[in-house]
């Protein structure tokens, strides 16, 4: 019951970072929040887990390129996106299609390591394009025939790429503790988003903080970046990663729920159906993994 538990708050959480990059808009720019995100795990993650980065670091800096590359995919270059995106698309589209998160893993784990992709798992990943395809086109056949897509969408795209490759690069994480290799990895975070803000600021696009953007920046560090991994650890640790990874496709609903409670958003038709495309897919995949 516990392993539930933590797993459905860091589900809530992860949703909420749909939520906190649509109110970031004109509040703070999208590469500032980046690096003040990754400032304040890295704050956390020295009262909470200074003991384990000196433990693991004999094994951590024998592996320094592979955290950095790690880290900025999945960190940096996820979160820049997401935050860019968040100026130009709904939160609601946000949640739902970080759905095709799991599709893209299972893509990669193919064309990385030939993991065989079963023929239910095939339809599963067209079922969730056809979701997708539906979320950015918003339902529309004039804007699908005529290949118009919200930036935005299209950038949330990009970010499930870079997030399946950290997803998949997973597999060759180095054999330390799960909150020394995320310390680690917020460092190379932290670093990493240092040149992206100096290029806002240069091109005259950085956005100091006013006084919401305050508010949210530590709502952002607490619960999609701070609580949401701690929990997953813990979730982890209970059921194992692959039942723990199964509460990640709560996301897109809970994502789609907080905007429509907090933002007023309008939940549409072509969002119920994609929705239902999306997790219609990823349960294809999960259900045809032996057949």
């Amino acid at each position: 019951m516990q392993a539930y538990a933590v797993m459905t708050v860091a589900a809530w959480c992860w949703a909420g970072n749909s939520i906190f990059s649509r109110l970031a808009a004109g509040e703070v720019s999208p590469m500032l929040l980046v690096t003040f995100r990754w400032v304040g795990v890295l704050l956390l993650m020295l009262i909470f887990a200074r003991r384990y980065i000196v433990q693991d670091w004999p094994v951590l800096k024998q592996h320094l390129p592979f955290i950095a590359i790690m880290g900025t995919c999945g960190f940096t270059g996820f979160n820049a996106l997401f935050y860019v995106a968040g100026h130009t698309t709904t939160a609601i589209n946000l949640g739902i299609l970080q759905g095709a998160m799991p599709i893209f893993v299972i893509l990669g784990m193919f064309a990385a390591y030939r993991v065989r992709v079963t023929r239910v798992q095939s339809l599963g990943v067209f079922v969730t394009i056809g979701g997708v395809i539906v979320v950015g086109s918003a339902g529309s056949f004039d804007r699908l025939a005529a290949l118009e897509f919200n930036i935005g969408d299209i950038l949330v795209m990009g970010c499930c790429l870079l997030y399946a490759g950290y997803a998949v690069g997973l597999r060759n994480r180095p054999e330390v503790s799960a909150l020394g290799f995320f310390t680690a990895l917020a460092i190379s975070a932290f670093v990493t988003s240092i040149p992206l803000t100096a290029t806002e600021w240069a091109l005259g696009d950085l956005q100091w903080p006013t006084a919401k953007g305050w508010m949210i920046i530590p709502a952002v560090v607490l619960f999609p970046s701070f609580l949401a991994q701690i929990c997953f650890l813990r979730g982890v640790a209970l059921i194992g990663p692959n039942r723990a990874g199964v509460f990640i496709n709560l996301v897109p609903i809970f994502a789609a729920i907080l905007a429509v409670l907090f933002l007023r958003e309008e939940f549409e038709m072509f969002h119920a159906i994609g929705l239902f495309f999306v997790l219609g897919g990823i349960w294809l995949s999960e259900r045809g993994k032996e057949t």
